[in-house]
């Protein structure tokens, strides 16, 4: 027997899960997730989705990770990924058939599933999700861009790197240090933490008026939850 694999995004919350992906991952044989630890929310929350589609999910202990901002970045994360492949494919060889991946949010943004898939050598496909860029324009009732304007996906870990290159206009996400904060000049910022969830949290306004009020939603956000994701545009003021 052969083994496909179907990578299923999930949207930020099971709430938010498309009909065409809950039909997806009941047609699985099994899903596979990685186990970050006992404590793991986002695994709890995947092990109900498949329960309640009477699933069975295979948690596989998460390979660690150089997390120190290593000088070659890039590199770590290569390994990573070769190591996640490594553990799933051990897996897949003794349990041949339909797979599911569920990735939070979409997985086109800021997710490595495909990437690590695409290392198995098995046939995969892959459906959208609801992403948090979407939930976060919703929430604010915004358009990510301005008229005729780009916008950039980013990081905060490459958020000063883009804005000296003369970006203006960032949605950044994976910023657990709020590097916007240690930016200079003056900018707004649209700020929504584990969106589409019962505790989700929305500051906006001015950066430098807002800033002590986004410290403390992350932390209500932790609280709530348990685990905090959380993404934002920020775009610079014009001249006046």
């Amino acid at each position: 027997m052969s083994s496909r694999v179907r990578i299923i995004g999930i949207g930020c919350h099971p709430r938010q899960i498309t009909e065409e992906a809950l039909s997806a991952i009941a047609g699985c044989d099994y899903v596979i997730a990685a186990d970050k630890g006992p404590d793991d929310p986002l695994l709890a929350l995947r092990r109900a989705v498949c329960a309640d589609l009477a699933v069975p999910l295979v948690a596989v202990p998460d390979p660690p990770r150089d997390r120190d901002d290593p000088a070659d970045y890039d590199g770590a994360v290569l390994d990573w990924h070769d190591a996640r492949a490594a553990a799933y494919s051990t897996v897949i060889d003794e349990r041949p058939g339909t797979v599911g991946f569920l990735v939070w949010g979409d997985p086109a943004f800021y997710d490595s599933t495909i990437r690590v898939v695409t290392r198995l050598g098995v046939p995969y496909d892959v459906l959208p999700g609801v992403s948090a860029l979407s939930l976060l324009a919703a929430r604010h009732r915004i358009v990510l861009h301005e008229v005729g304007r780009p916008v950039l996906v980013t990081t905060g870990r490459r958020l000063a790197d883009e804005v000296a290159a003369g970006h203006d206009n960032l949605v950044v996400m994976l910023d657990g240090r709020l590097q916007a904060a240690t930016l200079g000049g003056d900018w707004d910022i649209w700020w929504g933490a584990n969106l589409g969830s019962p505790h989700e949290e929305l500051v906006a306004g001015r950066l430098a008026d807002v800033t002590d009020e986004v410290v403390a939603a992350r932390r209500r956000a932790k609280d709530a939850d348990g685990w905090v994701m959380d993404t934002y545009l920020l775009r610079r003021r014009a001249s006046r």
